[in-house]
């Protein structure tokens, strides 16, 4: 070996070179030879890794190994044959330049510790995309778990790194860095927030990824499509991408849909404004032609029935109509929707189903219809509202009654 290591040494001494000539050209050849070994067993290592991991992926039944390729792992692993060559016989080429020689040692470790930590964050990164497929941990934030092993991961390997650039050992270089805690922490303020923020969101279950969450703060509207260290990715109805800091689904209040999804229906709580001033008892001939709509046909019968029999048992003065007992117009189409929603076939029959008087506003007497559509649909929610809503506006006037809205104005035009 010593031999085959001064041989161009030699050849050059032989052809009338100075000796640290000589030298120079002997490290400046054995260096290229190093570098054709290195080239050499890198890509001999890795055609024999990807082989092997190639077929015993097309092999196995899971697909894990299959990610492992696709992230690079066995790539990335590769790398360190060279390296242990390139460790073992650099020595040789610097033999007589050991100045350069613990420089190339620092660089060499530097580069293997850059490289466990490139293998590392490709397991990591493959472990991420295999949870992803599980259907149990499909709409937990796996991003946030492993984000947050890879920030331990650099945090260790700079911390290696700069204890070899400057030649102090592993202990004492955290021992010192333990001084600088409060900086340190002042610095990765949002990150351990986000952590801690993203444990919290997993152990409450308070959000998932593909649930609908609103957030007015942030003008968030939308499905959570990404949960990570620092942000919430939230996709609103618009398509536009909106960016939640994680922490804020502890600190702030939002309203996540997830109930209503996973529910029966979909509520529909909408009022119509009736103006107060159309209100009225009805008369016996207004109830006779209100009995031409068959939904309230038979309750007009029973009801007519029960208030003429009560008027009569209790000796009402009924030449002022609003002596006793009577029907309103207002009653009437209140139980008019009432029976029509009942009956509404994308209404949900086993949720509630109300339609109320609110009390009466500046603008009118509001009819809140309150009741759950079956079809949670957001395009086909909004079209049974709009039946239901179509249809109610137009009953109105049958029941004499008029729906409230601003006067217009019309200014006068000046023409001199």
């Amino acid at each position: 070996m010593i031999d085959l290591q001064y041989f161009v040494y030699d050849y050059c001494l032989d052809a009338g070179l100075s000796e640290s000539l000589a030298k120079f050209i002997n490290m400046l050849g054995l260096l290229m030879a190093l570098l054709f070994v290195i080239v050499i067993t890198d890509f001999i290592s890795r055609k024999v890794l990807l082989n092997i991991f190639n077929r015993f992926a097309s092999r196995s039944k899971t697909n894990f190994d299959d990610l492992l390729v696709s992230h690079k792992a066995p790539k990335n692993l590769a790398h360190i044959v060279p390296l242990v060559f390139t460790l073992k016989l650099f020595p040789l080429v610097f033999v007589d330049y050991p100045g350069f020689e613990s420089g190339v040692f620092i660089l060499l470790k530097v580069y293997g510790t850059v490289l466990l930590i490139w293998i590392i964050r490709s397991v990591l990164k493959t472990f991420e995309s295999y949870f992803k497929t599980l259907p149990k941990l499909k709409d937990k934030p796996i991003d946030s778990y492993i984000q947050v092993g890879m920030l331990f991961i650099w945090v260790i390997g700079i911390a290696s790194i700069l204890a070899v650039v400057i030649n102090l050992s592993f202990g004492k270089f955290f021992g010192t860095l333990g001084a600088a805690s409060a900086v340190l922490l002042l610095i990765f303020k949002d990150t351990i927030l986000g952590f801690v923020a993203s444990i919290q969101v997993a152990i409450n279950d308070s959000v998932r990824i593909g649930d609908w969450i609103t957030m007015t703060k942030y003008g968030a509207d939308g499905d959570v499509i990404e949960i990570n260290l620092s942000t919430v990715k939230v996709q609103n109805f618009d398509k536009t991408i909106t960016h939640i800091p994680t922490y804020a689904l502890n600190s702030d209040s939002f309203t996540n849909w997830r109930g209503m999804a996973a529910s029966g229906g979909r509520r529909i709580k909408r009022a119509i404004l009736i103006k107060s001033s159309s209100i009225h008892y009805l008369m016996d001939d207004q109830i006779e032609k209100l009995k031409n709509i068959e939904l309230i046909s038979s309750y007009l019968e029973q009801r007519q029935r029960d208030i003429s029999n009560y008027n009569t048992s209790n000796n009402i003065d009924k030449t002022t109509l609003i002596n006793g007992r009577n029907l309103t117009n207002l009653g009437v189409f209140r139980k008019y929707l009432q029976t029509y929603i009942e009956k509404h076939s994308a209404i949900n029959k086993d949720m509630t189903i109300m339609v109320r008087q609110l009390a009466p506003t500046a603008q009118g007497i509001p009819l809140e219809i309150y009741a759950f559509s079956s079809d949670k649909r957001w395009v086909n929610y909004e079209y049974i509202i709009s039946d239901i809503f179509d249809h109610s506006l137009a009953a109105v006037p049958y029941f004499d009654l008029e729906i409230f809205e601003l006067p217009t104005q019309i200014g006068s035009l000046n023409t001199d």
